[in-house]
């Protein structure tokens, strides 16, 4: 039908402003009036080394016999062979058996779906924090203080923690609630991730964090990775050259966390944000401190180019990893979790799990399918990539 409304206006217009107002591709149009030749297939002459007619009929009789209807090639390869004959290879019966069609897995295979890892997205202090307790050895064998540290993930700040004498509830959500109450942090502004120890598990933590208004998370069941941050700041105070073997008591723990704590917030450059301190970027200040970095490197470039062989120096930038991808989505929905195109300042939580019934205000777009996040009661895990 458009071919014969091209032709009718052609004389007039024209071909190709026939086909553009008709929305019709002038190549096709023009393929369809002159179709090409089809090309003639030859026949693919077989090799010399083939089977011939006979010895393919030979062995296709041994494979559909009875005696070896239910047996693999392999299997009947490997009698033929105890017996003295070689019809063909392995891979020859399974070639033949193909090309007949017989061949085919015979139990049902279940096909998994691909695995869409679920993202938090923070752009600010204050919305994802990370808990953990670690042991501290103590002045004999078998003793231990308990390190309890809260991480806030955008900022790698720790904005609390407590040495204590044993690990149990109560003193955990004595600890979550002053530091909740001390930064003043509101309702439904928050998320709190854990690993499945017995403190971060219990009723009384779930029961405060319900109470103000926040989400808890926890890592999946026998995985000791997904509560990275806490982990890796763990590390960096067992790792210090002053960290002792052992503590003689408690007082002594305090002291050197309340020293190493004042350092990791105060001085040290953590790699993970841009070789920032973790209060320039819980305060605000990173932005003042990259801009003085990149005035300084502008600075050695005009002195000295020469020395900059493939482009000019650049401020350490954060870590990212996969850390764009979510946030270049423009589809997101308008209810959920902001989306930061400012991709340095991006942090992900994945791998969350949704037991319960969602609520609209807090729906998230999890790699074109939505999730939903619950207020209460949600049990998820997470994996941090990227860092601001």
């Amino acid at each position: 039908m458009i071919d014969a409304a091209i032709q009718e206006i052609e004389p007039m217009v024209g071909t190709l402003p026939a086909c553009r107002a008709l929305g019709a591709s002038r190549a096709g149009l023009y393929r369809r009036r002159s179709p090409p030749t089809p090309r003639i297939l030859r026949p693919r002459r077989p090799p010399d080394r083939a089977l011939s007619d006979h010895e393919r009929a030979a062995v296709l009789e041994q494979l559909n016999s009875a005696r070896f209807m239910d047996a693999s090639p392999a299997e009947v390869y490997a009698t033929l062979l105890d017996e003295g004959r070689y019809l063909a290879s392995e891979r020859t019966m399974y070639r033949l058996l193909a090309a007949d069609a017989p061949v085919r897995e015979r139990r049902d295979q279940l096909t998994h779906p691909p695995y869409a890892r679920p993202e938090l997205l923070a752009e600010q202090p204050n919305e994802v924090w990370s808990w953990d307790i670690s042991k501290l050895k103590g002045p004999a064998t078998w003793t231990y203080f308990y390190l309890y540290v809260i991480l806030d993930v955008y900022s790698r700040y720790v904005v609390g923690w407590t040495v204590q004498h044993r690990e149990n509830a109560p003193l955990a959500e004595r600890l979550i609630a002053d530091t909740l109450h001390k930064l003043n942090v509101g309702r439904g502004q928050l998320t709190i991730h854990a690993d499945r120890g017995s403190s971060m598990t219990s009723k009384p933590v779930a029961f405060l964090l319900s109470d103000l208004g926040v989400t808890k998370t926890h890592s999946r069941p026998y995985t000791s990775t997904d509560n990275p941050y806490s982990e890796a700041a763990f590390k960096t105070l067992k790792y210090r050259p002053g960290f002792p073997a052992r503590f003689q008591n408690i007082n002594q723990a305090r002291e050197f966390c309340r020293v190493f704590f004042r350092w990791y917030n105060q001085t040290h450059r953590h790699a993970g944000i841009g070789l920032v301190t973790p209060t320039d970027v819980h305060h605000g200040r990173a932005e003042q401190t990259h801009a003085a970095r990149a005035q300084a490197l502008d600075a050695a470039y005009a002195a000295t180019p020469e020395r900059f062989v493939r482009r000019p120096p650049r401020p350490p930038a954060a870590a990212d990893g996969r850390l764009d991808q979510q946030a270049r989505r423009p589809d997101r929905e308008p209810g959920g979790p902001p989306l930061n195109s400012q991709t340095r300042c991006l942090k992900r939580l994945d791998r969350f799990r949704q037991p319960f019934a969602p609520t609209p205000a807090h729906t998230a777009r999890v790699h074109g399918a939505e999730r939903s996040i619950c207020r209460r009661g949600l049990r998820s895990v997470y994996r941090v990539s990227g860092a601001c």
